[in-house]
């Protein structure tokens, strides 16, 4: 084959390799932190933090649909959590995101009372960080379609758990090419994301959050699903099964200033 009949087939291989670079810029990452808060105090300069500084500094950077939520339990917990979602359009801005926030002066003045805390007044007991990249088939953060009262919502967050990456990489094939996510469009589950876990504690696993309007709802879309023909075709499928190890499932509600 000579120079001149490989030239064709070069230019479509590298438009190939744009096309698919392309395809993988435009899964978001998400980071998912969790303060962990031991009293009223804590709780209350953290949250005006992330309502009066945080959120309103992300969205000048261009980090919308941010997602801020607090466990049902809460009231009850000894532990009290804020759980935060960040979105973001590419590791790069991931990685500057500190940088930049350190230029915002608003941030830095309005944000003083959490960031100046002194060593024995810190604002919360611990941060948990989880860095997760969106599925194939469903690369960006889709808002919710639920008008019910904040407080009755249920926004359930799910962590799977696999054996071996192996066995992890099966569970993430079967939310995509295995069609659980049309699934759970079809059933109208109102998925804000699903992601793989890039860093985090419990690895290998994967995480995606559900909007009910309330727990009535919320148990009744599990009853369907469950009873579905797509699924029980799925579970009896031998590349899926054994796929998950230990499950966690956090119930949550959104905050006020929370953008969905």
């Amino acid at each position: 084959m000579n120079s001149i009949t490989m030239k064709p087939i070069l230019y479509c291989l590298t438009l190939i390799a744009i096309s698919t670079i392309s395809t993988a810029q435009k899964r978001e990452l998400y980071q998912i932190k969790t303060y962990n808060l031991q009293s009223e105090a804590q709780l209350t300069v953290t949250e005006n933090f992330l309502k009066d500084a945080y959120l309103p500094a992300l969205k000048k950077i261009g980090i919308k649909a941010v997602g801020v939520f607090k466990p049902k339990t809460f009231a009850a917990d000894s532990i009290k959590k804020i759980v935060v979602v960040i979105p973001f359009a590419s590791s790069k801005q991931f990685l500057q995101l500190d940088e930049k926030l350190a230029k915002d002066q608003q941030y830095l003045a309005v944000g003083a009372p959490y960031l100046k805390a002194a060593h024995n007044q810190a604002p919360y007991v611990r941060i948990e960080s989880t860095l997760l990249q969106a599925f194939t088939d469903h690369p960006i953060l889709t808002l919710p379609k639920v008008d019910s009262p904040r407080a009755s919502r249920v926004y359930e967050l799910r962590s799977y758990e696999s054996a071996t990456e192996a066995i992890y990489r099966r569970k993430v094939d079967m939310f995509n090419a295995g069609g659980e996510i049309k699934l759970f469009d079809r059933l109208q589950f109102n998925a804000v994301f699903y992601g793989e876990v890039l860093s985090g504690g419990k690895m290998p696993n994967l995480m995606y959050l559900t909007t009910f309007a309330n727990q009535q709802s919320r148990d009744e879309h599990w009853k369907a699903f469950v009873d579905s023909p797509e699924w029980k075709s799925l579970i009896a499928m031998d590349k899926y099964k054994n796929t998950i190890s230990h499950i966690d499932i956090l119930f949550l509600y959104p905050t006020e200033y929370s953008d969905y």
